[in-house]
């Protein structure tokens, strides 16, 4: 009987004490509870091959971010055959929920010749698998800044696919209804065409769940008109499918003010957007970080193959930790309760084929498991975009762990953080 009791007990605990499980209703989310749920995220790839494994460093990252007030963190590459449990408990005792890119180096989706075959498919649910266990699981992306030109719009296909495939198999394997999006670069010829593209159709099934964006623009003095935040808004109106920014902050001019996010978590962005995600947690070569682990050394055998401490008690940088804890202190949105939305809005139109703008045809099916793209055998009609007004870059990614450089600054200081994390994996397997 006392075991009986202390079991209840124990369960009852457990479940007071379990974080609300994340989804989607229309164009916004909420948590179980029924509120509105709006990211105020971190990008958090502390070791290049998986930060959720070290429990110690998860405790003390996670402890710091509870007071930074982030409640999301991104992480884009991870081991599924490791154990993940400890990591995520900590973190989502601290409120925190994970938002997980499915792909890897050696798995993602290219925008020359793109493919979608068996072997990336097995991968990705490998992923799946492993994390959808955790109710602090937020989101899984399909792809990061896949596309980042015109003529590399020939790959959006490939990564719809690759999101109709996970979205069958998460439903088939009867998981929670964890939602499957893409992360784009923010390519002002090109975003808007894929903005739509990727909620566009009658069969929801084929849709993504989500999109996000990463997109500096709002960078030093500047406004919501200035940066171009606003036209951003006037884009995603009746956007039928939760959008938010998946990177943004600018790190030029310094000091990092964010405040843009009065903006995107206040009056101005709230009705359409649902948060951001800060980039990054460490300071490393390309110098967003919002932390420290210690002095940049000499890279050598005993040493980080890149010479940034990667582990260790967090150090903020000033100001920049301080700046952003100000502003998240001050915004807490509420939005509305689910049981008060009633979403009316419907997908957009698929964009008409547009010569090296948009090249895909707006009636074009999905490829098939195991298809790769065959140049010779695309059309070549021509027709109008989305209707939608271009912001930001004209061409230049940003510096996330897969492509290229953010707009407005040198290279980000690197050739994105996809050659330094690339370098620093050779770097771990050389220092082991």
């Amino acid at each position: 009987m006392r075991s009986a009791i202390l079991t209840c007990a124990l369960a009852a605990l457990t479940a007071v004490n379990a974080i609300p499980t994340l989804s989607i209703k229309g164009s916004k989310f909420f948590t179980s509870d029924g509120d509105q749920f709006f990211l105020k995220g971190i990008a958090y790839q502390l070791v290049p091959d998986d930060p959720l494994i070290d429990n110690k460093q998860c405790e003390l990252d996670a402890k710091l971010m509870q007071e930074l007030g982030a409640n999301s963190i991104r992480v884009y590459h991870v081991d599924p055959s490791a154990d993940h449990k400890d990591c995520m408990k900590t973190f989502a005792d601290a409120g925190i929920y994970l938002w997980v890119d499915l792909d890897t180096f050696d798995t993602q989706i290219e925008q020359t010749g793109p493919h979608w075959n068996q072997s990336q498919l097995e991968a990705f649910q490998a992923v799946m698998d492993e994390f959808q266990q955790f109710d602090n699981t937020a989101g899984f992306f399909v792809g990061n800044e896949v596309l980042t030109t015109g003529n590399g719009s020939v790959a959006a296909p490939y990564v719809k696919a690759a999101a109709r495939d996970l979205k069958a198999y998460r439903n088939s394997k009867k998981y929670r209804d964890i939602p499957v999006g893409y992360s784009a670069a923010d390519i002002s010829t090109l975003r808007p065409m894929l903005q739509n593209y990727m909620a566009c159709g009658s069969n929801a099934s084929e849709a993504l769940d989500f999109f996000s964006l990463n997109a500096y623009e709002w960078c030093g003095a500047s406004s919501y008109a200035q940066s171009g935040y606003d036209q951003l808004t006037k884009n995603a109106t009746d956007y039928n499918i939760p959008i938010f920014l998946s990177e943004t902050g600018c790190i030029k001019p310094k000091p990092r003010s964010f405040d843009d996010q009065a903006s995107i978590l206040g009056k101005d962005m709230i009705g359409v957007w649902s948060g951001a995600i800060i980039y990054e947690w460490i300071m490393e070569a390309n110098e967003y970080g919002l932390v420290s682990y210690g002095d940049k050394v000499e890279p050598g055998p005993d040493a980080p193959p890149d010479g940034f401490p990667r582990s260790g008690k967090p150090t903020p940088i000033s100001p920049d930790f301080e700046n952003l804890s100000k502003q998240w202190a001050t915004l807490n949105p509420t939005g509305v309760k689910a049981s008060a939305y009633n979403p009316s809005l419907t997908a957009p139109p698929c964009p008409e084929f547009t010569d090296e703008t948009w090249e895909v045809q707006a009636n074009q099916a999905l490829p098939t498991l195991g298809q790769t793209f065959d140049a010779q055998a695309t059309g070549s009609a021509t027709g109008g975009g989305g209707g939608q007004q271009p912001t930001g870059s004209a061409g230049t990614p940003s510096p996330s762990p897969t492509k290229g450089a953010a707009p407005g600054t040198p290279l980000k200081e690197v050739q994105g953080m996809g050659l330094g994390l690339l370098g620093l994996f050779i770097g771990f397997f050389w220092w082991m």
